[in-house]
């Protein structure tokens, strides 16, 4: 590590070592056995720790560290987006296979929450320009929000909305032979109850959720209860800060058990709230948090 990467590095070092320090067993060197009791993978959402990498720079940060499959955040560095021309959508399936990085999908900004019409159906609108992305350039889905409830509209009212609006979205993925993922998002749409009616309003086969690791999720230091109410439609899965897991503020230990219990064979997908200056300290942070991550998910 050279003394710019080292002084850039020691920067980010207290959020490096919460990690590390909770169990000595995280060493770097021991990131790269994952046992094969954890049936599922883990994987990257690029919002925020590959915010600033391009293409060929992010490749090299999975690589390096083993995490695949990637969720290309929208307007990121990397510009998967679909402005994409047929061939620049091409290059970027090849680059990621000759990598051996698996592309999970796309993470939109698409939203039906609005009390505009017109801006729903703008929405959907470019959901669908997504979907033909992650399609060409061979992902399995694309990540979508609810993003708060408006006070002058009854609750139910959006709910039902959200859910109608995501019927067109999951036609489109059907045909395109890929899944619609809600993020489980938003003020008020985040509690597991609302996102619930959501899915059951939609009723489509192609969409389901993304679990977010909310605060909202936990009743009685569980995530049990909220885990099951939502089981039957989790496609993907977000974690973020797993020192919390210490701390008492997020039992992801539990989490992780219920995956096991339930089947899932997906993904855990990294989406933390960390930007690092250069792939030598997104590399360091990633390694060592994949080490606490195979110590939680296969305990």
């Amino acid at each position: 590590m050279n003394a710019t990467t080292r002084r850039n590095f020691l920067t980010y070092a207290p959020s490096i070592a919460t990690l590390a320090c909770i169990n000595p067993a995280f060493a770097v060197q021991n990131t790269k056995i994952e046992p094969k009791s954890i049936p599922f993978k883990l994987g990257l959402v690029t919002y925020n720790l590959g915010a600033k990498l391009d293409l060929p720079a992010l490749l090299r940060v999975c690589k390096t560290t083993g995490i695949s499959p990637v969720e290309l955040r929208t307007t990121h560095a990397h510009k998967v987006e679909p402005t994409l021309s047929p061939d620049e959508r091409k290059d970027v399936r090849k680059k990621f296979a000759d990598a051996g990085i698996e592309i999970w999908g796309a993470g939109s900004v698409c939203e039906f929450h609005s009390t505009s019409k017109k801006t729903v159906d703008e929405n959907i609108e470019t959901c669908k320009r997504f979907v033909d992305l992650v399609r060409d350039i061979g992902g399995k889905g694309v990540k979508v929000r609810p993003n708060g409830l408006p006070k002058e509209v009854p609750i139910p009212k959006t709910l039902e909305q959200i859910g109608k609006a995501l019927i067109s979205c999951g036609k489109a993925a059907s045909d395109a032979g890929i899944e619609i993922w809600v993020e489980v998002h938003g003020a008020g749409t985040a509690k597991p109850e609302n996102m619930k009616t959501i899915m059951e309003q939609c009723g489509h086969a192609s969409v389901g959720v993304t679990w977010n690791s909310n605060p909202d999720d936990i009743k009685n230091g569980s995530v049990e209860e909220s885990f099951k109410m939502l089981q039957p439609w989790i496609k993907s899965c977000h974690i973020n800060d797993l020192y919390k897991n210490s701390l008492g503020t997020y039992p992801y230990r539990e989490l992780f058990k219920l995956f096991r219990q339930s089947g899932y064979n997906r993904a855990t997908m990294i989406e933390v709230g960390k930007t690092f200056p250069d792939e030598a300290s997104t590399i360091e942070f990633l390694h060592t948090y994949k080490g606490l991550w195979t110590e939680l998910a296969s305990a």
